[in-house]
């Protein structure tokens, strides 16, 4: 082991034993295990072609139930586009309600909340992806489209509470002491939208305690993208209007729901990690923590798709081999050797194997089908989901096996 292998597993120690350093930690390796960066990606990219098709369905709605109140109408419509720093303005001279009358009005709202719902459906796919829950378990199709609709409303009845809430705050104070009501209200109403989305858009059932420290999270993450949304969207058309001309505005755009999207995935991990208790994790390995264990045997049960169909989740004895461990029992001191492994462990505590030449499922190795037995006897996992009739779980802590 070189010097610079030996100060990162010390580092990586250190993270362990503090969980002010540990949890973070392991929420950031969450996040890229569960390769939430695309599933934010592929959420802005559906949200920005949902957003026109989804303004112009709540347009055309005010405008039948408000068409007597033109003014209240437009503040609600200017209260819905505020949340879009700098944009929101020009967002409104394109958005106009859906005109026609009798089946070709009916035809239009259904096919403009067809279209805007995929954002919806890649929401779910991105937070049943972050509580790595197995594909046999999502929800089918029609299920899918009535979760996407309770969401839409949920968004729907916000921004109308957080109109009215601007209406009456304006009206009965004034100056500074408005903008503090209209500031809380605001984060009242989107810490509810935030605990409804990650209750309803997530496949297993959760309850309000298991997401309240990410909803809370995400309502900070909002509420600081919300001051400062306007100076990175004006950075971002200032630089690149001169380059991509009127198709700034759709890069700005898509930049900020990119941004919003992954601060709100990043506090869904906070809720998988505290709730699993999936930390700390380890930096380098092996070895390879409890931790890191449940995550990988999560993500292995995930690919689950079919109820015939079983997976078996286990480790090498290397996996539980830390090379400070064996260099300090080589040389009789913490952290002294040449390097070099040595299948000799503490004082006093029982000898680890050297790390092996080769993986033993590897087909050259000699010893890769008695390798493959004993796996099959003392290292492997239950499948799931669980076989009626089948043998038991060969371990108890969420079905990851240590290997003997």
């Amino acid at each position: 082991m070189n010097r610079a292998e030996r100060v990162v597993r010390r580092i990586d120690r250190f993270q362990q034993r503090h969980t002010v350093l540990g949890f973070p930690y392991a929420v950031v390796q969450k996040y890229g295990n569960d390769q939430a960066g695309a599933r934010a990606a592929l959420v802005a990219y559906y949200g920005l072609f949902a957003l026109f098709p989804l303004l112009l369905l709540f347009t055309t709605i005010l405008g039948w139930v408000l068409h007597n109140h033109e003014g209240l109408r437009n503040t609600i419509i200017n209260s819905a586009l505020a949340n879009f720093p700098v944009i929101g303005p020009q967002l409104k001279q394109n958005v106009h309600s859906i005109e026609g009358s009798g089946l070709t009005l009916v035809i239009g709202i259904f096919g403009t909340l067809y279209g805007g719902l995929g954002v919806v459906q890649a929401a779910q796919v991105a937070m049943n992806s972050v509580w790595n829950i197995p594909y046999v378990t999502w929800p089918n199709f029609f299920m899918r489209r009535i979760r996407g609709l309770a969401v839409a409303a949920v968004l729907g009845l916000a921004i109308m509470v957080s109109a009215t809430l601007g209406i009456l705050a304006t009206s009965v104070v004034h100056g500074h002491a408005a903008q503090v009501v209209l500031f809380l209200g605001s984060a009242a109403i989107s810490f509810g939208v935030f605990l409804s989305a990650f209750v309803v858009l997530t496949a297993e059932p959760l309850g309000w305690h298991d997401v309240w420290l990410g909803a809370l999270l995400a309502t900070v993450f909002w509420m600081v993208l919300q001051l400062i949304g306007g100076w990175y969207v004006g950075r971002a058309l200032s630089r690149a209007s001169p380059v991509y001309g009127t198709l700034a505005l759709v890069i700005a755009l898509l930049s900020w729901l990119f941004i919003g999207v992954q601060t709100t995935l990043f506090a869904a991990e906070i809720n998988v990690v505290r709730n699993h208790r999936l930390w700390p994790r380890s930096m380098v390995q092996p070895p390879l923590t409890d931790a890191d264990k449940r995550t990988f045997d999560r993500l292995a049960r995930m690919e689950v798709r079919r109820p015939e169909v079983g997976v078996k989740v286990f480790f090498h004895d290397i996996a539980d081999i830390d090379p400070l461990d064996t260099e300090a029992g080589a040389t009789g001191r913490p952290g002294g050797g040449t390097g070099a492994e040595s299948g000799v462990g503490l004082p006093g505590a029982p000898s680890r194997p050297a790390r092996p030449a080769r993986w033993p499922e590897d087909p050259g190795a000699p010893d890769a089908a008695p390798a493959r037995a004993r796996r099959g006897r003392s290292q492997a996992t239950e499948a799931y989901p669980p076989v009626p009739g089948g043998p038991g779980t060969a371990a108890d802590d969420g079905g990851v096996a240590r290997s003997s």
